[in-house]
């Protein structure tokens, strides 16, 4: 990308307040003391890479290079070199996603945000956005995934405490609690998206077998009621022949320690 940007075009030095947002941008999460670092270097050493504008009604709108441009705003610069490029907004759109995914700067929902952005504006296909940024349509296709999550899944995935491949791994759960509480114990965990994926698809398989609670014997229901009603908490009781099993569920680490409690204190 930055032979096609830069080569062969003038560079100017444009004031900074004449320079408009990009509607554009995918990126909405900046790393504060990097920003810092950068304000410093351009106040010893000055921008040294232009960003790249096109002409708008009123100034200029930014295409490439708001970390340079929110840095010099730091450093109380008043113009900044720039490429005034003739484009349009198709052109922006793609620019300004490849600005981000050649420097790794995009958050992997900010990548499929920007996918679907390209998708809806310009009414495209997950084909055609794949040729046009040089990737594979699955790989995309895996991407845009990562919208379906529920936005608190997101929100780990965005900070860093969950991968997007153990968040896709989350979607056959469903509803957002469960995803939680599974994420949740896949982080305390520290599993691999191998022991997640296991978990989740016999999770999914135990999942039907509980609808079929009105066929269990009226007394096991009700010994579930009543153990229900002790504990505060979902008990599954399943008996086969002479023998069985006693399940309690629960949703969070603080449910569980409370749980341990009520069964260690019962006489």
């Amino acid at each position: 990308m930055d032979q096609e940007v830069f080569d062969d075009n003038k560079i100017e030095h444009i004031p900074i307040n004449e320079i408009r947002p990009n509607p554009y941008q995918p990126r909405k999460h900046f790393n504060e003391h990097a920003l810092e670092d950068l304000a410093q270097s351009i106040v010893q050493h000055g921008v040294m890479q232009p960003i790249v504008v096109r002409k708008s009604i009123k100034g200029y709108t930014l295409v490439a290079g708001e970390r340079r441009l929110k840095a010099s705003r730091m450093a109380k610069k008043t113009t900044i070199p720039a490429i005034i490029k003739q484009i349009t907004d198709e052109e922006m759109m793609v620019l300004s996603i490849i600005e981000n995914l050649q420097r790794e700067n995009l958050t992997a929902i900010e990548e499929a945000e920007s996918y679907q952005q390209l998708m809806t504006h310009l009414e495209l296909t997950q084909v055609e956005v794949a040729e046009k940024l040089g990737k594979s349509r699955p790989y995309i296709a895996n991407m845009l995934r990562l919208l379906a999550l529920p936005s608190r899944i997101q929100k780990l995935i965005t900070s860093g405490k969950l991968s997007s491949a153990h968040g896709r791994t989350l979607l056959p759960l469903k509803e957002e609690d469960v995803m939680m509480t599974v994420a949740q114990k896949s982080m305390r965990e520290n599993w691999s998206v191998r022991t997640l994926e296991k978990y989740v698809n016999d999770f999914v398989f135990r999942a039907p077998r509980k609808e079929s609670v009105t066929q269990k014997p009226k007394l096991i229901r009700q010994y579930e009621e009543q153990l229900k009603d002790l504990y505060g908490a979902t008990v599954d009781i399943a008996v086969v022949k002479k023998t069985g099993r006693i399940t309690f569920e629960f949703t969070s680490e603080e449910e569980f320690k409370r749980l341990i409690d009520e069964l260690s204190n019962k006489e």
